[in-house]
């Protein structure tokens, strides 16, 4: 528990080192017809960053570097603060389409970001087995030919290693090789299980690998991402560049062992494979080596190769389906005042040379960007954030912009991204920041996330059509604490004190005038501010659906998952808990059930629950990651079926009249496995 504890102290130490933050406001974006002309499988940057030519080399830049880290930490520390860019409005041509995440696969069970890009996780699923990972052990569960039974288990570390002070929250498939990933306080970096699973779903342990890093957690992101065999790890690794030999915190790797020693790290980066900016790095917050290290398992080993981009700490990061994407912001001193000084880094998944732009602000967590296919990358800042680490999300505050930026304009880090590439947007009031791409709009508002329910009559949701900065403001009777994609359109589930309300988002209404529509509350479809009710043609509300004394069970996007079964319908399934509870008590809490509804054309009608059952006391003889950093309840929608993943419980259902009922449940929790991997 002293790790959960650490994380909890760095709550405080971030709430009070960003009171005093004051940020950038940012304009409007600027169309470029011509740039947008451009697909990004087209794109070719104009010049990419340079890499140390030798290890001399960057052996005397980390020596320049540290004394003038010495010099500005002389520098007395004034107000932050930032220049005013000027706003202008111009139009911009229809979005192009966006590839999106697709629930439709048959066999995903992860509510993932981008279509084709894998998120870890604590479910998978491989041939006829459900895969879990819960409380530092991996379980199959059978379930073929109509079967729920489970299978095999193994602890989701080495046979000969101390899990203490380490959390395995993440877990990846691909093809019959089962990578857990997670980091360890006590060995100091990222640490990767690797596991045969057979078609009879027995798990076998194969080995170890510890890559040094720092802390990559995030209240909201996922540290590894799979696409096709290649398993993708970003993490950050803070240096000193004073040290004797700074080369000792670079990025390495080693394969465990009994006995394993620190000299047995083999350093994976060399100095032609680590990236600089042209413009110099302030260093006045630190210096920090930005990784994405991949590896192909194509094989069932570990080879992997890595990349390092030179930058200031703060981080969030983004992968799309051909790069990584790595936002760092720093501050710096501009005669009395301080101005956030932020760069983009680009980084091809094909092992090309990276580039960059000089941008303002920050983005708050990964669902801030999208890399749009017309060529551009598109996203939403804010003037005082810090980036995605630990609970850095939750507390972003300050003014908000929409960046757009055609990919070409990416180089070797001097140029910067003009005023006109931002679009000022309405600042919303209260907390807890949430936003997301869904289709043609960014959404974003402002909800309760990990505290306590706040209550609340109204709340403001804005969209924004991200391809030509327009906005539109619409009243919800709740808070804004989860937006997801229905198909076209979209969903955002939120809390007003007590009760749990599903609000579903017309995005592209008709060209017909709105006539209003009875629904559950009394009220019909209301159009958006800033939109023309008489063409129909701006976001509306479509219809609400209010459980009543519940809250959301899980926080996590994967905890939300919707599988649809026509062009305007489908099933979605949520966690929910009990009415009052504190976002941060799922870590310690499990759901109460998981919620099924049916859309039908935007309009909700609830299918009832799969709960879970009595509590009773269980000592699972848990020895790692004992509290369920990443949730522990999942809806399941496989093949026609509907299980409901509760704790160590997998309950499925069956749909008559409309209603879901339970048909069977089985526990998979240590002890009830007969079957033991190997």
């Amino acid at each position: 528990m002293k790790a959960y504890s650490f994380r909890i102290i760095t709550t405080a130490l971030l709430v009070a080192a960003l009171a005093g933050c004051a940020g950038v406001s940012a304009a409007n974006p600027a169309a470029d017809t011509t740039a947008q002309a451009a697909r990004k499988n087209n794109f070719a940057a104009k010049k990419t960053m340079r890499a140390f030519r030798s290890e001399q080399e960057l052996k005397s830049y980390l020596k320049e570097l540290a004394e003038k880290m010495k010099r500005e930490s002389r520098r007395a520390a004034g107000g932050y603060g930032g220049a005013m860019l000027s706003m202008e409005s111009t139009a911009a041509p229809a979005p192009a389409k966006v590839a999106v995440a697709s629930a439709a696969e048959a066999d995903s069970v992860t509510n993932v970001q981008v279509a084709g890009v894998d998120e870890g996780g604590i479910v998978k699923v491989h041939g006829n087995h459900l895969v879990m990972l819960r409380r530092g052990r991996l379980f199959t569960v059978a379930i073929g030919d109509g079967a729920l039974e489970p299978v095999s288990a193994v602890d989701a570390y080495a046979p000969d290693v101390d899990p203490s002070g380490t959390w395995y929250d993440e877990m990846l498939v691909s093809g019959d090789t089962i990578a857990v990933i997670g980091y360890s306080y006590s060995r100091g970096g990222t640490e990767v299980n690797l596991f045969q699973i057979d078609a009879a779903g027995m798990l076998s342990y194969k080995s170890t690998y510890h890559l040094r890093s720092n802390d990559y957690y995030s209240s909201r992101n996922y540290a590894s991402r799979l696409i096709g065999d290649k398993l993708i790890f970003y993490s950050p690794l803070y240096i000193n560049p004073g040290m004797e030999d700074p080369y000792q915190s670079f990025p390495a790797v080693r394969k465990w062992h009994k006995g394993a020693t620190a000299s047995e790290f083999r350093r994976i980066v060399s100095a032609t494979r680590i990236y600089r900016p042209e413009r110099p790095i302030s260093a006045g917050y630190g210096t920090a080596l930005h990784t994405v290290t991949i590896c192909d398992l194509a094989r069932g080993e570990f080879d992997c190769k890595a990349t390092s981009v030179l930058g200031p700490p703060g981080r969030v990061f983004y992968v799309s389906q051909e790069s990584v994407y790595v936002w760092v912001n720093d501050w710096a001193q501009s005669g009395t005042q301080w101005r956030a000084q932020s760069i983009v880094y680009r980084m091809p998944l094909d092992g090309s040379s990276p580039s960059a732009l000089n941008v303002s602000g920050s983005p708050v967590d990964q669902f801030s960007f999208l890399e749009s296919e017309d060529g551009h990358l598109n996203v939403l800042v804010r003037s005082d954030t810090a980036g995605d680490g630990m609970w850095s999300a939750e507390v972003a505050a300050g003014d908000v912009a929409l960046m757009r930026v055609p990919l070409a304009s990416f180089s070797h880090g001097h140029d910067t991204a003009p005023p006109s590439s931002y679009y000022k947007l309405p600042r919303p009031a209260g907390y807890t920041f949430q936003n997301r791409f869904v289709g043609d709009y960014l959404l974003y508002g402002t909800g309760s996330g990990w505290g306590y329910p706040q209550k609340t009559g109204q709340a403001n949701l804005y969209a924004v059509r991200w391809a030509e900065g327009r906005s539109y403001q619409l009243s919800l009777r709740h808070g804004v604490d989860r937006i997801e994609q229905l198909g076209n359109d979209a969903l955002v589930v939120g809390t007003d004190g007590n009760d749990l309300h599903f609000t579903a988002l017309r995005l592209h209404p008709t060209a017909s005038p709105s006539f209003p529509q009875r629904t559950r509350n009394g009220w019909g479809p209301q159009r958006a501010r800033g939109g023309d009710p008489g063409l129909g043609r701006s976001p509306e509300v479509a219809d609400e659906y209010v459980r009543k004394d519940a809250s959301q069970g899980e926080l996590r996007s994967q905890g939300f998952f919707y599988k649809p079964d026509g062009p305007n319908s489908g099933l979605l399934g949520l966690p929910i808990s009990r009415a009052g509870r504190a976002g941060y008590t799922h870590l310690v809490e499990g759901s109460a059930a998981i919620l099924f509804l049916k859309n039908d054309s935007l309009h909700f009608q609830e299918m009832g629950e799969l709960g879970a059952g009595p509590k009773v006391a269980l000592n699972d003889g848990c020895r790692a990651s004992c509290v369920d950093w990443y949730g522990n309840a999942r809806p399941l929608f496989l093949h026609g079926r509907y299980i409901a993943l509760l704790g160590y419980e997998l309950v499925e259902g069956t749909i008559e009249e409309g209603q879901i009922h339970e048909m069977r449940r089985v526990s998979y929790a240590p002890g009830s496995v007969q079957a033991l991997g190997r």
